[in-house]
């Protein structure tokens, strides 16, 4: 019986992440999408660029340069100044002298009824000038001088209400820097994927484009202000559907973060992404659950068997498990180093075969602490 329920396990955990590998995440690996490369400036429609910001002094001395060199000529920069007690406040009166198409707004405090990041970019938008609005983080960089150019073009031209892009993070020594590398192309994966099967679900604020008008014509985050989090990714879950998103699958539309550099921080920005989750919609929780209860199923099952025909010295049975173990390991690289090529134009980690394994215990014990948690923060 034990034999039996292991195979169960091991076989319907297979099964699941060969759909999900093959056919879902090998929509992004295997795409024949083709990026964008002379998006057409038949609506050079007016951009604003929103980015809340506390304490970001040092992020923000680099980042607004860097905006002002945008290859579009439609587009002015709003800083939305939350709370900050550094000299970002100094720092944007200086920087507006030389740029004439940044403008900040300050927030002094936050009603106690809201979340600080929801309120700091409806503040934002409210008074931003133009329609179509592109959402990133102060510490993040554009990829490209045609960042702001094709992030924007599926809202511009293709009446799209939501445009979809890829950040990513800065690719640095060590194995923390791998992990996060590795989760992020996963998470990436979900959401590009589903998406380019018209069936978008989540987004990351880092690099985020929707009309003002929509916004205001939901009410902003209604039903979502008492949620820490969520300002991007439950904001799409909410309202991002087949007909009226896109996804920008192209290297120059992407922003790159500067990543965590020690566990407790990298820790801390996880339990606040994966408390959001649970918010999702049913049908969009099953999209991931499927994925790492399946997962969680093949490693089970596999490691089970090994040790079973280990100990029987049933080698021939425990070469055929170690086979299919290696098979997908095979797969798991493959697919992560054409989707990573695809999404960012750069390979993946040799090692993803160990952080796939590894992810067995991140998901379900992070997921569940970060499920319970009550003191997620933005900053």
């Amino acid at each position: 019986m034990g034999l039996f329920l292991l195979w169960l396990l091991f076989g319907i955990g297979i099964s699941i992440q060969v759909v999900y590998l093959l056919f879902i995440f090998g929509k992004t690996a295997f795409s024949s999408t083709k990026t964008n490369s002379s998006v057409s400036d038949k609506n050079l429609e007016g951009v604003t660029v929103l980015i809340a910001a506390h304490n970001e002094f040092q992020n923000l001395k680099v980042l607004i340069p860097k905006l002002f060199e945008q290859d579009y000529e439609a587009f002015d920069v709003m800083i939305v100044n939350d709370r900050s007690t550094d000299r970002t406040k100094r720092l944007l009166e200086e920087m507006m002298a030389i740029y004439p198409k940044l403008r900040s707004v300050t927030i002094k405090y936050t009603p106690n009824h809201v979340t600080s990041k929801k309120y700091a970019l409806t503040l934002g938008i409210n008074v931003a000038k133009n329609d179509v609005i592109l959402l990133t983080d102060a510490d993040c960089i554009p990829d490209s001088n045609q960042w702001i150019r094709k992030m924007t073009a599926p809202v511009r031209e293709d009446q799209k209400t939501f445009a979809i892009g890829f950040s990513g993070y800065a690719q640095k020594s060590g194995f923390l820097n791998n992990w996060i590398q590795f989760e992020t192309i996963l998470t990436a994966l979900f959401y590009i994927s589903f998406g380019l099967w018209k069936k978008p679900f989540m987004a990351v604020g880092r690099n985020l484009c929707y009309r003002k008008s929509f916004f205001m014509e939901v009410k902003a985050f209604k039903g979502l202000w008492h949620i820490q989090g969520g300002d991007d990714d439950l904001f799409v879950n909410q309202y991002a559907n087949g007909k009226n998103a896109a996804i920008v699958l192209d290297p120059a539309a992407n922003t790159t973060s500067f990543p965590k550099e020690n566990r407790k921080d990298y820790l801390i920005q996880k339990k606040r992404h994966l408390h959001a989750g649970k918010y999702y919609a049913s049908e969009d929780k099953q999209k991931i659950g499927f994925f790492s209860f399946s997962h969680a199923l093949f490693w089970i099952g596999g490691i089970g068997l090994l040790i079973y025909f280990g100990l029987a010295q049933s080698w021939e049975h425990f070469l055929v498990v170690f086979g299919i173990i290696l098979l997908r390991s095979i797969l798991v690289t493959i697919i992560f180093d054409k989707a990573s090529k695809k999404i960012q134009g750069s390979n993946t980690s040799k090692t993803i075969w160990l952080l796939d394994f590894l992810y067995l215990g991140y998901f379900w014990i992070l997921g569940t602490i970060s499920h319970q948690s009550k003191d997620i923060q933005w900053k």
